[in-house]
């Protein structure tokens, strides 16, 4: 198995704010000395392992990322007939084993940083739970219950080294209080960006009062404005293999079905800010697939220079490809075979890629 797999990705959306800065505009950046709209890599990721996408084939093999599992042990505690005050100090003695708890205090109606009425429950970083860490979890607090005493320090030992999440041997775990326990990522995610200039616009919109006659007053019941920004970005994903098949405890087949997920959610899912608004639903028009030894390299320096003119898509495909080529003639091969997969053209196939990364 070679080891690295390289995907080039082209997606045009329509007109969109699928990644909002913290002022609710579309992401940008600024590449080439020109304004390109942006998705960035955490939108992308957390958008493809979410997904059905990427669920279908891995069933039980999905992790779970919350700062809250301490408050769930609490919550099945009590449902299982453990006092309040039991189930409390034996949910914060698990929920320790994965980070320093919050310095918790009640949560008041505005805490906006308070994820739960008990905060104090809440370990302070996002944890990534495996499910073999889960099932774990959920053993202990059925012995618990039914014995009516808290852990043992022998069952606090709930963190695996091992395990078979797909999703953290893709994108990694980094757990601050026990290192031991992190996962490096198998999966490098570049933000993606579009191959030309781009100006954001805004939308000025209103809603109107159904039950207003127009009687006594004409006016909108709302007047709003939003901002969004349309393009065709181009998108690169590198994944280790041996790492990711390192990172799934050595297991080939399931090494292979979280590639199959991958590909599949990369190429049909997008990030669903403002979908309900925009109907930004997109799959790729093309990818171009690559698995080699060599050492990886993204393919962004073929969009350097905005592109411009009528036909984007074949032009961003044609630069694409020539880079490619430019790219294997100076370095003497920067990948030992490809796959291609090109809508527009009628070349390939989204089953083909995935056969193809597979192998």
């Amino acid at each position: 198995m070679k080891r690295f797999l390289q995907l080039h990705v082209l997606t045009a959306y329509p007109p969109s704010n699928v990644n909002r800065d913290d002022l609710g505009r579309p992401k940008t950046a600024m590449m080439g000395g020109a304004n390109r709209l942006r998705i960035s890599s955490q939108s992308l990721k957390r958008a493809w392992r979410t997904s059905d996408e990427f669920k279908q084939g891995l069933d039980g093999h999905i992790g779970t990322r919350t700062k809250k599992m301490g408050v769930h042990i609490y919550k099945e505690l009590v449902a299982a007939g453990t006092k309040e005050s039991d189930a409390k100090d034996w949910a914060k003695m698990i929920a320790d084993e994965f980070g320093a708890l919050k310095k918790g205090k009640a949560a008041k109606a505005d805490d906006e940083e308070a994820l739960s009425d008990m905060p104090e429950l809440e370990i302070e970083q996002l944890a990534h739970f495996s499910p073999e860490e889960e099932q774990a979890i959920d053993s202990l607090i059925k012995k618990m219950a039914e014995r009516g005493s808290g852990p043992e320090q022998d069952e606090l030992k709930i963190l695996r080294k091992k395990h078979s999440a797909a999703d953290i041997a893709l994108f990694g775990r980094m757990l601050a209080d026990v290192p031991r326990f992190n996962t490096e990522a198998a999966a490098q995610v570049a933000h993606a960006i579009t191959v030309h200039k781009v100006a954001v616009e805004n939308d000025y919109f209103t809603a109107v009062d159904d039950l207003n006659d127009g009687q006594t007053d004409r006016g909108a019941a709302h007047i709003g404005e939003t901002e969004f920004g349309a393009g065709l970005f181009y998108m690169y994903v590198c994944v280790d293999r041996s790492l990711l098949t390192e990172n799934l405890s050595a297991d080939e087949a399931l090494a292979k079905q979280t590639l199959a997920g991958l590909v599949k959610a990369i190429a049909e899912v997008a990030p669903s800010g403002k979908q309900n608004s925009f109907g930004s639903r997109v799959r790729a028009s093309y990818i171009l697939a690559e698995t080699g030894d060599q050492q990886p390299r993204s393919l962004s320096v073929a969009f350097l220079k905005p592109i411009y003119g009528k036909d984007l898509a074949r032009s961003a495909i044609d630069k694409l490809e020539d880079m490619r080529q430019r790219m294997d003639a100076a370095y003497d091969g920067c990948s030992d075979a490809h796959k291609i997969m090109n809508v527009e053209a009628g070349q390939g196939s989204l089953k083909e890629i995935i056969a193809f990364v597979q192998e």
